[in-house]
């Protein structure tokens, strides 16, 4: 056995029962996490081993916890897998993104209701047929925390998560690249990133909630860059969704009227 396993701590995000709350943010970017905790009323820092950073804490008297995956889907199976061995049942990744609609500014969030599964990673779970979606209370969550927020510059979609950054995102190559791109923006899909269809499809499958809320760094339509816009914006809607989420958990606000959640 190895000695992390050994002592009560997961394998790679070297975390153990009681360090993560239930309510989990995952950036991919362990520099993102500590901007994510200084909106916390408190934060203390957990592990940082490889690119696997943790922090818990609480926010507007809410636990909460935030933990980066790194890049890439394979690296979002691991957090899903050893999070939730340890108590974690709603992860909402914090990203950044690449809009592939015009209309969709740098600056701009995008909240996922979907995904299109080019990750690769999610296919040793499961069948690529089907389908990577938000659970739908995590998503009004987040929609909720925008519009509390007056963040009005965000996009409801369907993200395309990719297993590479540039040839499967369709930028240039020595080896060239298969265009997908002309067909996802004809099928409305909003944005690429690398993480959130892995995190969809492993959560739905193990009975887990899961949503994500992205800042868009850059436009492929228009070649804007302009890396490290949107993020706060982003960070603020994430934490803002997992109260709103306990809230619902406790009976109140938006819960209490619908009555649509059940198991958490």
């Amino acid at each position: 056995m190895h000695p992390y396993r050994a002592s009560g701590k997961q394998y790679h995000i070297a975390c153990g029962k009681g360090d993560l709350t239930e309510y989990l943010l995952v950036p991919g970017d362990p520099d993102r996490v500590p901007k994510i905790a200084k909106f916390w009323d408190s934060a203390k820092e957990i592990s940082c081993r490889r690119e696997f950073r943790s922090f818990t804490g609480t926010y507007k008297g809410v636990p909460i916890s935030a933990l980066s995956s790194g890049i890439g889907p394979a690296c979002m199976a691991i957090v899903v897998s050893e999070a939730s061995a340890i108590g974690v049942h709603t992860f909402i990744r914090v990203g950044s993104s690449g809009a592939i609609q015009k209309d969709i500014k740098c600056g701009d969030i995008v909240i996922s209701s979907a995904a299109v599964r080019l990750d690769g990673t999610s296919n040793c779970y499961i069948m690529p047929e089907y389908p990577a979606a938000a659970n739908y209370e995590v998503l009004l969550a987040l929609i909720e925390a925008a519009e509390s927020l007056g963040i009005g510059n965000y996009h409801v979609g369907v993200t395309a998560t990719t297993s590479d950054f540039y040839a499967g995102q369709n930028r240039p190559t020595k080896t060239g690249t298969v265009n997908v791109l002309p067909a996802l923006q004809k099928a409305g899909v909003l944005n690429f990133d690398m993480e959130t269809a892995t995190l969809y499809t492993l959560a739905n499958i193990s009975g887990l909630r899961a949503g994500a809320v992205c800042a868009v760094y850059a436009n492929r339509c228009t070649g804007e860059f302009k890396p490290g816009e949107g993020e706060e914006n982003a960070i603020k809607v994430a934490n803002e969704a997992v109260k709103i989420l306990y809230e619902w958990m406790k009976g109140k606000g938006l819960k209490a009227r619908s009555g649509f959640t059940r198991r958490f």
